[in-house]
């Protein structure tokens, strides 16, 4: 008969005006997979991915156009400035962003990393010289603080089986946002140049050949924002005289925990203490958290440096390709992406845990990594073939770091902790990722000065030194440093 009554007996109160006791109550009613929260993810997330690389394929033709390097070789330099401004400016601010969504919700800080997509992606494409172009995307990103409550978001709004399939959509989101963005960049760049037939020089697209993947995508991030209106609050907010439970049942529950309470005081009192704990002394977090900002360093590096590299001359080493034709290659990267995510990643990560899909994602990257100084000797049909294979693998190698990362961050903390620790982790990331386009830069116009040199001549340097981080970051998935949250 203890048993009949173990259930009720363990149920959990709601209250009946908290967001998050509202959001409780429909997951503890809900049945199969939740389809609905899924794609509200995937959108908002896809929604802030795609502003922040979509500017690569055609940053080198849009510096080279503002007339501000003095010559072809430092075109880089100046285009390492412009992809840093976004990451600097969410450096600064997103802390603040994750400590206003534990105190007033997860979803005002989304509709406003939304609503900065469409202000200032669309003013970045309108930008007409180069501190324009900086300004616009520094501010883009300090307003855009939604990515450390979206993780948050991901793993409340799910029941704990669905926890790291909520995870899985925000990285992929994200990931294929990287890639997408990119692709949209640069079918859309330029449209008085590549179809002439719909858009003329005189028009509005050709006095501003990069406003059309701007607006492409600041439309996107409009409707987005719109819909986020109707999105759930995940936030407990409780207020004693609005419980919900009726007195018989606080009855109940009052005798149960007066007979229990000397047995549960010391558990209580230690998970009180972990609850009180300062984030930056939660070890398994901040080391996932340091782990998670070298692969960052090397993910948004490697994302510029090879929209670079395939534009750039044969002469430097490069591919000689259009913006069309990295957005080809990125396309098929993005679509390959998605079908792993969704088909492979969950299974993989079940069966050998978050830790070490990270570890093989990253050790099997390098001598990839290592290989496109040769693959740009190809030409014709085998260099398209292999430079998108090795792109797939590339991003879907490096998909699935990520991905195990955020899984351990999430688990590392509470509830109410948890805006502001992913509000950390996105300090951390944005601080590495500001310092990799502006270092991918000046290393690749750095290398295409050096095309004689004896030791790793033109870009194979470029390539050498992404893996000496994707070195350390490997290197850092092993213990004692990286520490796992006992469950």
């Amino acid at each position: 008969m203890a048993a009949e009554y173990r259930e009720p007996l363990l149920k959990k109160k709601h209250y009946k005006n908290c967001p998050g006791c509202k959001v409780d109550e429909m997951k503890e009613l809900e049945q199969g997979l939740p389809i609905r929260p899924l794609l509200s993810i995937w959108i908002i997330v896809l929604c802030t991915a795609l502003p922040i690389s979509s500017l690569f394929p055609f940053l080198y033709f849009m510096i080279r156009d503002f007339h501000i390097a003095e010559r072809e070789e430092d075109i880089g330099s100046y285009a390492g400035y412009v992809g840093s401004a976004f990451m600097l400016g969410r450096a600064l601010t997103s802390v603040s962003w994750g400590i206003f969504a534990d105190r007033y919700g997860r979803k005002p800080v989304i509709i406003m990393g939304t609503t900065s997509v469409v202000i200032f992606n669309t003013l970045f494409g309108l930008s007409v010289n180069f501190w324009m172009a900086v300004i616009t995307r520094f501010l883009l990103g300090s307003l855009n603080g939604l990515l450390g409550p979206i993780k948050a978001y991901a793993v409340e709004i799910f029941r704990d089986e669905y926890q790291a399939l909520g995870l899985s959509t925000v990285s992929t989101a994200w990931g294929i946002g990287l890639i997408i963005g990119p692709a949209l960049g640069g079918f859309l760049a330029q449209p008085a140049e590549k179809y002439p037939n719909l858009f003329s020089r005189d028009s509005l697209f050709g006095r501003f050949p990069y406003f059309l993947p701007c607006l492409a995508i600041s439309i996107f991030a409009l409707a987005v924002t719109i819909a986020t209106c109707w999105l759930p609050e995940t936030l407990h907010k409780h207020n004693d005289n609005d419980q919900s439970s009726d007195d018989s049942y606080d009855a109940l529950e009052a005798a149960s925990n007066e007979s229990n309470t000397k047995d549960i005081t010391e558990k209580d009192e230690g998970r009180e203490s972990t609850s009180k704990q300062s984030l930056l002394k939660n070890w398994p977090l901040m080391s996932s958290v340091i782990v998670y900002c070298v692969f960052s360093l090397h993910d948004m590096a490697y994302t510029e440096i090879f929209s670079l590299w395939a534009v750039s001359p044969r002469k430097y080493g490069g591919l000689s390709y259009s913006t069309e034709q990295v957005g080809e290659v990125l396309a098929v990267s993005g679509f390959s992406l998605l079908v792993f995510q969704i088909s492979l990643y969950p299974f993989i990560e079940r069966l050998l845990g978050p830790v070490m899909v990270s570890r093989i994602g990253s050790i099997l990257a390098i001598p990839l990594l290592q290989s496109y100084p040769w693959i740009a000797m190809l030409s014709g049909f085998t260099l398209t073939l292999v430079i998108n294979c090795a792109s797939v693998l590339k991003n879907v190698l490096s998909v699935s770091v990520i991905t195990g990362l955020f899984i351990l961050q999430n688990r590392a903390v509470d509830q109410h902790q948890r805006g502001a620790a992913n509000g950390i982790a996105m300090t951390g990331m944005s601080l590495f990722k500001a310092v990799g386009p502006a270092g991918g830069g000046a290393l690749f116009s750095w290398s295409e000065k050096r095309l004689d040199a004896s030791f790793l001549p033109g870009t194979q340097m470029v390539f050498f030194v992404l893996n000496i981080v994707e070195a350390v970051g490997f290197l850092l998935t092993f213990e004692p440093f990286l520490a796992q949250r006992r469950q």
